[in-house]
């Protein structure tokens, strides 16, 4: 499904805002080989229900609306007050999001480092993973813009034929890339929780607990995103694989 594209004769990403990723499973799943997923340990897919192959983690693209702006800020006030929820694990890497339309990449990657897929050594994936673990969420960001590979790889996968349709050519979108993940609760053993994964955040959003992953994450989409939706231009896309 097509719903954030990109112009192939859009500005350079340097020194300015990336290119949107449309939100397309091919483009997803050539970008995570790219930077060093195998194909045979991982893939996307888009969700059209609740019966696709086990989940890893999700994707979901939204348009950004003034009642959901009014959420993600009263969200973000809340955790800036009270701090990270004690269910939410701390060695899950949180990137937070500097470059504008980068949603796309941020997405990718809070969705392929915290999901346990095997990767190949010293590629760009795995290389990134190791450098970015002991950072702040802040320098992870800086260290995302000095790794020119990721910033290629993004703009390959919107400029690829895949991505058929066009946006302005001033890029700007109204639309933006979240992710949900399932990691275990260090409060309760053997509990696992659905953590939102936002670089526009202000970290980590605890989602509650996950017993059906993709079941449990549909139901936030419908309270917290769709339930204030005033357009369709909604899609899912899952990570599927093999844990390492």
């Amino acid at each position: 499904m097509s719903t954030e594209a990109a112009n192939t004769s859009a500005p350079s990403q340097k020194g300015g805002p990336w290119i949107p990723l449309e939100s397309n499973p091919e483009v997803f799943t050539a970008w995570a080989e790219k930077v060093g997923v195998a194909k045979t340990h991982a893939h996307f897919e888009d969700v059209y229900g609740l019966d696709a192959e086990p989940v890893k983690a999700l994707l979901l693209i939204y348009p950004i609306t003034t009642d959901v702006e009014k959420r993600r800020k009263e969200d973000d006030e809340k955790l800036k007050k009270e701090g990270v929820a004690p269910d939410v694990d701390t060695s899950v890497i949180w990137i937070q999001q500097k470059i504008s339309n980068a949603c796309g990449t941020i997405g990718l990657l809070h969705a392929l480092l915290n999901s346990n897929l095997t990767t190949t050594p010293k590629s760009a994936l795995a290389t990134f993973r190791e450098q970015a673990i002991p950072l702040s969420p802040s320098d992870r960001a800086d260290l995302l813009a000095k790794t020119t590979l990721f910033a290629e790889v993004h703009q390959e996968a919107a400029t690829s034929a895949q991505s058929s349709s066009a946006v302005p050519t001033n890029l700007d979108t109204d639309l933006h890339f979240t992710c949900f993940i399932q990691a275990p609760s260090p409060k309760t053993p053997g509990e696992k929780r659905i953590l939102e994964m936002d670089g526009r955040r202000a970290g980590p959003i605890d989602r509650g607990v996950s017993k059906d992953f993709l079941k449990d994450v549909a139901k936030v989409v419908q309270d917290k995103y769709l339930s204030m939706a005033t357009s369709l231009n909604f899609g899912i896309v899952a990570l599927c694989g093999t844990a390492a």
